[in-house]
């Protein structure tokens, strides 16, 4: 399987990657910093400097020639300010997706937030940041904008909060997730093996939250139908 990753040098893309091309899967990785190159060499990763900020679909869509799945796993990244979160967790993700179809990539994977319900329909949850309000209502943005299309089968993966910790192999994984915390360890693992069903088996899958849990990683990808 040939992977593309739209923000290849963030810390689950860079798992996700290793995972993939330790099991002899070809990953590509966009950057938006040259000096990240090296890094990515070293997990045996080919890097590709892109400015998703300011590429079209068309000269995106070649870097994705041949590949079986995208993954938009890029983000504005803390410091960054409303307006930012929007160009890049909203449009950029919109942007892949429109290269993939572009490009005949069949496959998407959109690693998005725990909490993007509580901003639906325009509401505005008590006591939570502006800037973070904002990156929930991009997120959710692209969700709707990649569940419109037709022609990409797609899932669309929610963590709970993010750790370093070790990778347990166990895991919720249900629409229903939204609190909690999850290793991105794990949160790499449930990508690629919910990877292997979107180009496998050639199904999209449902919308679900990923915290840590009980249930064996596989066997809960495995059951999401």
């Amino acid at each position: 399987m040939k992977i593309v990753i739209a923000g290849g040098h963030g810390k689950i893309a860079r798992l996700l990657g290793a995972l993939a091309t330790a099991r002899g899967d070809e990953v590509v990785g966009l950057v938006r910093n040259p000096d990240h190159l090296e890094d990515l060499a070293a997990d045996g990763i080919v890097g590709v400097v892109r400015d998703l900020e300011q590429v079209g679909a068309p000269e995106l869509a070649a870097d994705l020639a041949g590949a079986d799945a995208v993954v938009f796993a890029a983000g504005a990244g803390p410091g960054s300010g409303a307006a930012r979160k929007d160009a890049v967790d909203r449009g950029a993700a919109a942007l892949l997706a429109d290269a993939a179809t572009a490009a005949g990539v069949g496959a998407y994977l959109l690693v998005s937030s725990i909490g993007v319900d509580r901003v639906r329909d325009g509401r505005t949850p008590d006591g939570v940041d502006e800037v973070f309000v904002a990156y929930l209502r991009a997120k959710l943005a692209a969700e709707e904008d990649l569940s419109s299309r037709n022609g990409l089968r797609r899932v669309v993966l929610r963590p709970a909060g993010l750790t370093d910790e070790p990778g347990t192999g166990r895991v919720e994984l249900a629409a229903g997730v939204d609190d909690g915390s999850v290793p991105r360890a794990d949160v790499a693992a449930v990508a690629l093996a919910m990877l292997d069903r979107l180009v496998g088996e050639g199904v999209d899958l449902p919308t679900v939250g990923l915290a840590s849990g009980e249930r064996p990683l596989r066997e809960a990808v495995d059951a999401l139908s």
